[in-house]
């Protein structure tokens, strides 16, 4: 459900910077269903990748054989990244607050003796910073969903409605959460995270008692439509599940 949801918010000819896993996955079924035009662009410096499979990495040489161009690394974030010229991009969370701020570097108040220990940045704070807008997908439970994460790794909104453009940040900051619950959306006005969708199946009740604050619900609060019968065949073909 989080990928098929995800895949659905690409429209055809977007340039999407994708990364491995979920969003890897959601990106290829787009291309393949809904938006045949997509532009995937992995960090590796691949343009244009049309891979037959999900590659195992951003490094997998599929991506390079089947790509319209192959660029380098400091090319994809200088030229590509960093002026605007990517329409959306993807991010994961290990901590993620009601502003969309995103944590992937330390649990814990003492950065030097944390309570744990997480893989860090990598590209992620450019793409949160230089996209045109950002997808998150994560998991939904308390420990991610928390009131105010324990390191901003990845500017979501800061405190709130027009602290991006005190940063000057040039793109729009996270315009959807996809969770296994549901979907979240920025409010317009204070840019706060506010439930949008439920997925088939799933209770308010649940999605509050997986949320670390008081989650705001939409006024037209929708169920997601489940995934279609071509969804799911492709989706199983990609992930090689056939028959």
């Amino acid at each position: 459900m989080m990928t098929v949801a995800a895949s659905r918010a690409l429209s055809d000819g977007d340039r999407c910077f994708v990364g491995i896993g979920k969003p890897s996955t959601a990106a290829n079924l787009a291309r393949r269903t809904h938006a045949p035009g997509l532009v995937l662009v992995y960090e590796s410096g691949t343009i244009g990748a049309k891979p037959d499979r999900l590659p195992l990495s951003i490094g997998d040489g599929v991506l390079a054989e089947t790509a319209d161009a192959v660029v380098s690394v400091p090319e994809i974030f200088n030229y590509w990244l960093q002026p605007g010229r990517i329409d959306v991009g993807f991010l994961g969370a290990a901590q993620l607050d009601r502003f969309a701020n995103i944590n992937t570097t330390v649990i814990g108040d003492d950065y030097a003796n944390p309570a744990v220990r997480l893989p860090g940045a990598g590209g992620a704070p450019e793409i949160a910073a230089s996209c045109r807008e950002v997808i998150v997908i994560v998991p939904h439970s308390r420990r991610t969903f928390v009131p105010r994460v324990d390191f901003v790794t990845s500017f979501g909104f800061g405190a709130g409605a027009g602290d991006r453009e005190r940063h000057g940040l040039r793109g729009r900051g996270p315009q959807l959460v996809v969770t296994d619950l549901g979907m979240l959306a920025p409010d317009p006005e204070t840019c706060e995270l506010t439930l949008t969708h439920l997925h088939p199946g799933v209770t308010l009740d649940e999605v509050h008692a997986a949320t670390g604050w008081d989650l705001r619900v939409a006024p037209g609060l929708r169920t997601t439509e489940a995934p279609t019968d071509t969804e799911l065949s492709v989706l199983r073909a990609l992930e090689g599940q056939e028959g």
